[in-house]
């Protein structure tokens, strides 16, 4: 089947009923992920640390599509500082209402918010600096200069990666003034990095094991630079800006980070509703990116961790299996073919733990990429496993044609409303 190194051989197509059935689908599950003590993940509501839940004092409010990069930042540093702590969820505007229990808690909406001691904090930079106040910091202090410096380079690097991505209409010489103004930022985040040693932004740990604070700063926005600029500009972060590249690799290497991380295709079209577009500057590697991109499959140049020889492929396909175990009848209610969906997708399924092709039933093409665009990385599955599972919807849906379904929305993301999938 699909690897992360893009190489696929097609072999003989078994007939429409040799797709497993859900009893045997169901006996392949993997086992339950401790969600409470075992690795970040965004599934869970408690974190613990191998702590008494007696002991939490935090409650975070993040999103339930764990994609806010705000929320990435909080999250990232209650993770590597392992304070134990609660998750409450609330949907983005962009995806659904906004929960009433939670504006009336926040009339603003804003996320994320913590509560630390009953005392409830929003802005994120406030809430990082109150949770060292209380706990110590990762790291070097929000408060050093340093760290304060480098907030300020994080901020001009996010507005030169805005000017680049979200002006509309660029001619090709604006384009192309757009990212050297951009890149000339980058090579500042690169300066940063080698005068602290190369691995770490962090100016008090820059051989230390785990990222500071100063690190997760970064973090977000520098994760969703690199998908965003492949899908809409061609443009290879990572291979034009290698200390940018060596510290994203550094943090790849991190269960912690990786439990937060989300994919190309989840960034690709999360955000132009969150940024009130983004635009395709229409060059043919620009386009080939995108194509890449929209079926699953990988660049690998860029994301050079999912191509790694210890990669575990056959438990990231495991891992992509349980959510759709546990949300088959209702990713089923909301398919185009409704319950016709059913043998398509154990098709599907089939082609991503055996290996086997299945020929879905005719007219199922709809259904099944209907289905790949709207896996969400990291609310649903690791990164890996969100690869695989969308290589194999779409290799399914190639076997029976080219139908497309309605375009991803580029206002809002209100196909991904969370509510159906919490009532069960």
């Amino acid at each position: 089947m699909a690897t992360s190194s893009n190489t696929f051989v097609m072999p003989d197509v078994a007939s429409v009923d040799q797709a497993l059935h859900w009893d045997a689908l169901e006996a392949m599950a993997p086992a339950l992920i401790d969600r409470i003590n075992g690795p970040t993940n965004a599934q869970a509501t408690l974190r613990l640390f191998g702590q008494s839940e007696a002991s939490v004092r935090v409650t975070l409010y993040r999103d339930h599509h764990a994609w806010c990069p705000y929320c990435q930042k909080v999250w990232l540093w209650l993770e590597f500082r392992r304070i134990p702590y609660r998750i409450r969820k609330v949907t983005m505007r962009c995806y659904g209402p906004k929960e009433p229990w939670f504006t009336s808690k926040i009339p603003s909406g804003m996320l994320p918010a913590l509560e630390l001691d009953g005392r409830l904090i929003t802005e994120s930079d406030d809430i990082l600096l109150a949770l060292e106040q209380a706990f110590g910091p990762l790291g070097a202090s929000m408060l050093d200069r340093r760290v304060r410096d480098l907030r300020q380079l994080e901020r001009l690097l996010f507005r030169a990666w805005c000017i680049w991505l979200c002006s509309p209409g660029l001619t090709e010489r604006q384009d192309h003034k757009a990212r050297e103004q951009f890149q000339a930022i980058a090579r500042r985040m690169e300066q940063a990095l080698a005068r602290g040693g190369g691995r770490w932004l962090d100016p008090d740990a820059p051989l230390a094991e785990e990222p500071g604070s100063a690190d997760l700063v970064f973090v977000p926005y520098v994760e969703r630079m690199n998908a965003s600029l492949a899908y809409f500009k061609g443009f290879g972060l990572r291979n034009e800006h290698p200390g940018i590249d060596s510290w994203l690799r550094a943090l790849e290497q991190l269960t912690t980070y990786r439990g937060t991380q989300s994919d190309f295709h989840t960034h690709a079209h999360d955000l132009p509703p969150q940024m009130g577009g983004c635009w395709e500057n229409g060059t043919a590697e620009q386009r080939r990116c995108a194509a890449a991109i929209d079926v699953g499959e990988g660049l690998a140049c860029w994301e050079r961790h999912l191509v790694d020889d210890d990669v575990d492929s056959g438990a990231a396909a495991l891992l992509a299996l349980e959510p759709v175990l546990r949300h088959r009848f209702t990713l089923m209610a909301r398919n185009p073919l409704g319950v016709a969906f059913d043998q398509p997708l154990r098709a599907a399924l089939t082609l991503l733990l055996h290996g086997t092709p299945v020929m879905p039933m005719a007219g199922s093409a709809l259904g099944l990429r209907y289905l790949r665009d709207r896996i969400c990385v990291p609310r649903d599955m690791p990164l890996l496993s969100g690869r695989l599972l969308r290589q194999a919807l779409e290799q399914t849906a190639a076997l029976d044609g080219d139908q497309q379904p309605e375009a991803i929305p580029l206002q809002h993301r209100f196909d991904q409303d969370p509510r159906p999938f919490l009532t069960e």
